[in-house]
This record gives structure tokens, sequence and C-alpha cells, in this order.
């Protein structure tokens, strides 16, 4: 029987959330296949490397660093120890908020308005408001939580905002508002191509879909979103062409904006939340798709198992 190793935990905010996730998995793993459950933290993560020698192959679910982020792809690389994550190059790539959106805006999606700011930069506030308006979502453009973001309102609110987000990240990214209707698709690959997801609404309680939204139920979350077939087609096609030029393996999600019906990305996110609360086994169920047949599928696509 192949030794799975499900690396979960990390060094982010989410490190809870990402041991919820784990479980979750390691409850609905395929039958045929052993699950090794690899937590690691800041302070015993170079104990985990000698667990992960002895696998056959990984899943990374670590919300943010150091898996999201491709770290621990590239020591898996290294030791040619098979994964079903995105690689290095587009984990890296999709983690970083700003970037990411970017690179994507140069093939012609529509993302909000931006400015990159690193660690240690002076930020002049009046400037900022005037180029941006408000409101203005101030974000760590380099981390995988929900932690650090804040939606300024005034002027005298934007230094506060960018000293939240750079205790979470070295770069942050001040970002236009858009004013529409927030609904997110999760992309996987099957053996018969690229499947998207049903659509789901955000409806946050709180000023944005933060922590509170996603994890202590201040939100609703509406499979399939109220949306027309048009545009959650719409959507879905924009959601499998993201997947595809970023080079995504296994699950990844990807949030946008509908503004007039024209949908912005917000983010691509590579290891979405998998807990009983998480918005992905909203999906499947809508779907009519059972969590172990789900990875079963995923690990014989990606693995070959």
């Amino acid at each position: 029987m192949k030794r799975i190793g499900l690396i979960c935990g990390g060094f982010s905010s989410e490190y809870n959330i990402s041991i919820k996730s784990a479980q979750t998995i390691q409850n609905h793993f395929p039958a045929h296949l052993e699950c090794v459950l690899i937590p690691i933290s800041r302070s015993d993560w170079q104990e985990q490397l000698h667990v992960m020698e002895k696998i056959d192959a990984a899943i990374i679910y670590t919300h943010g660093d150091p898996g999201e982020n491709g770290k621990i792809q590239a020591y898996l690389d290294m030791l040619q120890i098979p994964y079903i994550n995105s690689g290095v190059l587009a984990s890296a790539l999709s983690f970083d908020k700003w970037y990411c959106n970017q690179f994507l805006k140069g093939f012609g999606f529509e993302v909000a308005k931006s400015q990159l700011f690193h660690f240690g930069a002076h930020i002049d506030a009046t400037a900022l408001v005037a180029d941006l308006g408000l409101p203005m979502f101030v974000k760590p453009s380099d981390s995988g939580s929900s932690f650090g973001i804040s939606k300024v309102k005034s002027v005298e609110d934007v230094h506060a905002a960018f000293d939240t987000a750079f205790k979470e990240g070295r770069n942050v990214v001040a970002e236009a508002f858009l004013d529409g209707t927030e609904v997110t698709c999760g992309v996987y690959r099957s053996q018969d191509g690229l499947v998207a997801l049903p659509l789901t609404e955000i409806v946050s309680e709180t000023e944005f879909f933060d922590y509170a939204a996603k994890y202590d139920g201040k939100s609703k979350e509406i499979t399939p979103a109220r949306v027309t077939d048009a545009i959650t087609l719409a959507v879905q096609s924009q959601a499998k062409q993201i997947y595809d030029l970023l080079g995504l393996r296994a699950i990844a999600r990807i949030d946008f904006m509908l503004v007039n019906g024209i949908p912005y990305i917000i983010e691509v996110n590579t290891t979405p939340g998998f807990s009983p609360a998480s918005i992905v086994p909203q999906m499947l169920g809508v779907a009519q798709i059972g969590i172990q047949d789900f990875w079963t599928s995923i690990i014989r696509v990606e693995l070959g198992m």
C-alpha cells in the first residue's frame, strides 16, 4: 500500500484551519492508499523532514507559508517525491496576490486598480487615496491567510491599515474597491479534463470576506450563486483558463467580483479551505460529488495511483 503524506499546519495564522482541512481529507481518503498526517510548525518542521523522506507521494495542505508558496514543493522536488499540488513556480506566482493579478492582467483578465508597497516604503496616504479612491482595501500581498486585511474608508486610516498588513507579510497591496457580487469557482482536473464546480456566492455580514466571515459563520455562502446561466458559464470558463494558464494542479479556487456582469479577479487559491465549513466541500455537495470520490479522482490523475 502506497504511503501518501498529508502535509498540513504550516507557519501562517491559519495553522488550525489547515489542520481541520487535513482532517477532513484524511477522513475521506481513498481506501487503497495509506494516509500519513504530517503536521508542521515553525518549531518542529526540521523533524518532519525525516518523515517526508519515507513517503511515496504527498498532498500539501498548508494554508500559506511554506506550502502554498511552493517551498515544500521545492524540497520534495529535490527528493524526487511526487505530489499532487501545483509546482514551485505556479505556487509562488499565485500565492502573491499583486504579482499574480498583474500577470493575469497581461493576458486580458480584469483586475482592480492597485499599488504595491514593500516593507519600509514611504506611503503618501493622500496621493494613494487620490489614485485609488475610497473605500480601498489594504492587504498583505505575500500571505496566504485571511489576516491583516483592512477596508480603508478615510485617509486618516491608511497608515494603520498598512501597519496591520505588514504584520502578516513583507509586501502589501492597496487595491481599489470593487462594488459588486462576490463569487468563487473551484476547478480541478479529472480524467475527462478540467472540471469547474458550481459557483458559490459570498454574502458577508462583515465589511468583507475576512477571517470572521470565513470561519466564524459571519457570512452566507450560497451555492449555486444567484447569477444568470450566462454569467455562471463565463466565470467558469475564465476560472478554467486561469487554472490552465498558471499551470495549476489538483483543486484550486478562483475568487471573482462581478461588477455590472463583468468578472474581476480577486485572487487565486491553490490550497482552498477544506474543513467541513469550507466552500469547496459545499460546491462538491451541490455537484453531487462525494469527497472520497473527489480525492480518488485527483490522486489518480495527478499521481497515477
